[in-house]
Formats: C-alpha cells, structure tokens, sequence
C-alpha cells in the first residue's frame, strides 16, 4: 500500500484490516483462491506488458523523445491499466460478490459495497 492510499483510508477501514479479508467457511477465499485465480497466468502476462510499456516511457524521456509522443504512449498506457483494472473488477463481481450472494445477508452488503468504492476509486482516475 502506497502512503496515497493509506491517507485515503478511513478510520473504519483501518480498525481491522484482516476482518475486512477474513475467510468465510466453504469458500474457495478459505484457500486463497480469488475470482482471478483461472486467469492469474493471463493477467500477469498483461501486467509484463504494461511494465514493459512503462519502461519505454522511461526511454523515451532518457532519449529526449518529442513530448506528445510520450504523452501519446501515456495514453497507452493507462488505457491498458484501465482495461486491466476493468476486466479483474468484473471477475470479481462474478466471483466474490456471487458467491456472496448465494449466502445473503450481510455479506453481500459488505461484497456490494467494497466493488462501490472500487469502481468509485477507478473513476477518479
């Protein structure tokens, strides 16, 4: 967690950071095992390639490239971390908030809200 984020936090949010990922009994969370888990291959391959995409930037900027290109692989760039960003926030609904669903009650509130402030937070961006 960068400090950025942890200003970001409130104090509810604080009280207990492991309640807020506490395994719930007969879950695939009992083993870790989040709505990215099939795709965890996929998704680091992608993330290699947007790192791969940040370090030409860093070129870019050593070898005095024009200033619109960089700002045009900027672009690029943070298109690839919204797709990416985009594509694990559905897993999870389809996963995490599912799974919630199927056993009600407070649960789901809690699964309902926490992808609220995801989405929340990467529309701020």
């Amino acid at each position: 967690m960068t400090t950025t984020e942890a200003d970001q936090l409130t104090p509810e949010a604080t009280a207990d950071p492991a309640a807020e990922h506490a395994p719930v009994a007969g879950t695939d969370h009992d083993h870790g095992v989040h709505g990215y888990h099939k795709q965890k291959d996929e998704h680091l391959k992608r993330l290699r390639r947007i790192e791969g995409q940040i370090r030409g930037l860093q070129r870019m900027v050593d070898e005095d490239v024009y200033c619109i290109d960089i700002l045009t692989q900027v672009s690029a760039s943070t298109k690839a971390l919204q797709s990416f960003a985009l594509q694990l926030l559905e897993e999870h609904l389809r996963h995490c908030v599912a799974d919630a669903a199927t056993k009600g009650g407070d649960e789901i509130e809690a699964k309902v809200e926490e992808a609220t402030k995801a989405i929340a937070r990467m529309m701020r961006t």
